[in-house]
């Protein structure tokens, strides 16, 4: 959280250029948005913060991110699935190899979100019992529920970003 107490609003203070006002950043859909909101423009720092916030909650719903005092994340060059909070990986069953005594694994697609700062679960469907498509098909489902249940609605993600522009 910036020292405004709001996310995504610094306060910028240079007295040598006699700049004393808040700087909203947005950062979404590998976009930054920004905007400085000045003192004296709007009579008190107050005023300003309170400008600052309003432009800040009106450009968020503007560009679809949403309203939140959480990181929102939509892209990562390490996700290969193109979902963000999915990944498919080999997941250790508990079961044993009988010959080895080696741990046996099976291919799942997992499905990750964070229901509270710091909070994290999971769960995953078997490429084995659903099928390549349809257990994908079932965590991106799954994931964009807990984006509803988390944000209030869904999150796009980067491939659906690079559609859009």
């Amino acid at each position: 959280m910036a020292d405004s107490g709001h996310k995504s609003i610094s306060r910028i203070d240079i007295p040598k250029k006699k700049t004393h006002g808040w700087y909203v950043r947005v950062w979404f859909k590998g976009k930054m948005h920004s905007k400085f909101f000045s003192d004296t423009g709007h009579d008190t720092s107050t005023e300003a913060l309170a400008a600052a916030v309003e432009y800040r909650d009106e450009l968020e719903e503007q560009i679809g991110k949403p309203r939140t005092d959480r990181v929102v994340v939509t892209h990562s060059p390490r996700n290969r699935t193109g979902v963000m909070g999915v990944r498919r990986m080999f997941k250790r069953t508990g079961a044993f190899m009988p010959a080895t005594s080696a741990p046996r694994y099976s291919e799942v697609y997992e499905v990750t979100w964070q229901y509270a700062p710091n909070k994290v679960r999971n769960t995953s469907f078997s490429i084995d019992k659903y099928g390549e498509v349809e257990a994908f098909r079932l965590a991106c489902e799954l994931r964009k529920l807990k984006e509803r249940e988390i944000y209030g609605c869904e999150v796009p993600n980067h491939l659906e970003t690079k559609k859009d522009n």
